[in-house]
């Protein structure tokens, strides 16, 4: 389990149609991959999902992070692998592999890349009390060699990134209130907007957030999906490739 100090579980992100907009939001990019709090605070490095599962054995690649991490830390962040300038999330789902020696291999093949995002804890200091103006600052102050997620209050950008970041495997745009405290497992401070897309299916079963349906699990009975967004992707892949490098690097 997370360093006793380390707010858990992670915010969630309710799902909206339209960017929320105002002084008080900040927007960045969805990462298409495993949601990840890096954390050394219970004395050895570890890395959790949002379902409190260790993801540190299957991204191995990812230790050397632990270098950078005074003791008594944590941030929250994405875990992503980039195949071709694009997101791959079939790439990520391939490391829930039981055998080491096929986790070693594939880690090599295709090493993972960690977004941070926000901090939570530093030198056993408790950021997460600030509000996200200041724990945005601090991140980009103490974080040095992470990736760190691109950030905006700029609507008209965070549009943009809506319209063009798709072809790269981006899987929407993420508001949150900078004016609140990190609060662990709620969604009412972080607002997320997707592309559209509609298929025939069959729902066989869903998961709940307190009273309300947080997600569905559907089977598909048909193999053609219709894009129902009112936003079409402009440009070449050229420079959305360049946009994912740019963004993903350190």
């Amino acid at each position: 389990m997370p360093g006793p100090n380390v707010p858990f579980p992670p915010m969630e992100a309710q799902l909206v149609e339209a960017l929320p907009e105002g002084e008080r939001w900040q927007y960045e990019p969805k990462w298409d991959g495993f949601r990840g709090v890096l954390e050394n605070d219970g004395g050895e490095l570890a890395l959790w999902s949002r379902n409190e599962r260790p993801l540190l054995r299957y991204f191995p690649e990812l230790r050397k992070l632990g270098d950078l991490l005074p003791p008594h830390s944590a941030l929250d962040g994405e875990i992503v692998i980039e195949l071709d300038g694009r997101l791959e999330f079939d790439a990520m789902q391939m490391r829930l592999h039981p055998a080491e020696s096929r986790i070693r291999k594939l880690s090599a093949e295709t090493p993972a890349r960690y977004i941070a995002f926000d901090i939570l804890l530093w030198n056993g200091e408790p950021i997460h009390e600030r509000p996200l103006a200041e724990r945005r600052k601090e991140l980009e102050r103490v974080a040095k060699g992470f990736s760190l997620s691109p950030v905006s209050k700029d609507p008209a950008l965070a549009k943009e990134w809506l319209e063009r970041l798709e072809i790269i495997g981006l899987d929407g745009v993420i508001a949150k209130r900078v004016d609140l405290p990190y609060k662990p497992g709620a969604r009412d401070a972080v607002s997320k907007v997707k592309h559209h897309r509609t298929v025939d299916c069959v729902i066989v079963g869903y998961r709940t957030s307190g009273t309300k349906i947080a997600s569905l699990l559907p089977a598909c009975i048909a193999t053609t999906a219709r894009s129902t967004s009112s936003v079409t992707p402009r440009g070449s892949p050229a420079p959305c490739r360049s946009s994912c490098r740019k963004c993903c690097r350190p």
